[in-house]
């Protein structure tokens, strides 16, 4: 018993040493102070472990906003000419606007088997007459790639819904329906169509939105939500051009119809030339006879 109660004197002499000590009481302090924040760390970390699994969902549902993403990206870059060296390209033949000119009009009509049709777009060339790169007027997915010797193949790229720009008369094309393409990427080469075979080599240009042709002029250096806002008329826009076509074959008829009135005319005179001729034979005849008797 006395050698127990001697241990323990011992002990509780050593413990008392040892707190008596400077650095003992900071060191009891900190090492519960480390204690309680490591509690406090685990018990945060378990709390959100068991968070509501919508928080999961949710933040899948970030990782597949990716797209909007994009079209909001799209809605700032601005329609730009298909080509990139703009300086030395030249418009061969405009877009038919109907609040254009007579003159105008008439020159952005397109004559085709034997009929005129309405410049949906836009026919650019080089001043050289060379080919050049046909670029991406804006950024979007392509929809298709045609190959057609009257337009020269197309390849249309889609930046909105119900919006796209069309590219026709184009060769070497370098992308696949499906392809993600940004703006001022090449897409193909210009070529020729046999639809306007008069512009030489160059690329067909068009903006559509709900498949009706606008001017493309109108909108360059403007974004697409700027295209997006504007209302389209398909009645005028798509309307054929029944009175060109009916003008131009009207001013046939005419030179026809004079043609044939000349010719009756001329006719006409021949035969009013020609009776005072036989009246006058007739009388010489009548004159020999007399004379014989």
């Amino acid at each position: 018993m006395r050698e127990e109660e001697k241990k323990r004197t011992s002990q509780n002499s050593k413990i008392q040493r040892i707190i008596k000590k400077r650095w003992a009481l900071p060191a009891i302090y900190i090492l519960v102070a480390a204690i309680v924040l490591s509690a406090a760390l685990w018990y945060q970390n378990a709390g959100s472990n068991s968070a509501n699994p919508d928080d999961k969902k949710s933040a899948e549902l970030g990782k597949n906003e990716k797209q909007p993403a994009v079209e909001a990206n799209r809605s700032l870059e601005n329609f730009s000419m298909p080509v990139k060296d703009q300086d030395n390209s030249v418009v061969k033949k405009d877009f038919y606007d109907e609040k254009a000119s007579e003159e105008e009009k008439e020159a952005a009509l397109v004559f085709y088997n034997n009929t005129y049709q309405q410049n949906k777009g836009m026919d650019i060339a080089m001043k050289n007459g060379k080919d050049f790169n046909v670029i991406a007027s804006l950024s979007g997915k392509v929809t298709r790639v045609d190959e057609d010797s009257v337009l020269g193949n197309v390849v249309e790229i889609e930046h909105s819904k119900g919006i796209v720009t069309r590219y026709s008369s184009v060769q070497d094309i370098k992308v696949a329906v499906g392809d993600e393409v940004s703006k001022g990427q090449a897409i193909a080469k210009a070529g020729q169509s046999l639809l306007d075979e008069e512009a030489g080599t160059h690329v067909h240009f068009e903006i559509r939105k709900d498949d009706v042709a606008v001017n493309p002029k109108s909108f360059f250096e403007k974004s697409l939500a700027d295209l997006q806002e504007t209302n389209v008329a398909p009645d005028e826009s798509e309307k054929v051009t029944e009175e060109d076509q009916s003008d131009a074959e009207g001013t046939k008829e005419e030179n026809v119809s004079e043609g044939d009135t000349t010719e009756e005319s001329q006719s006409k005179k021949t035969e009013d030339q020609g009776t005072p001729a036989e009246e006058k034979s007739e009388e010489n005849t009548t004159d020999s006879q007399s004379k014989t008797n």
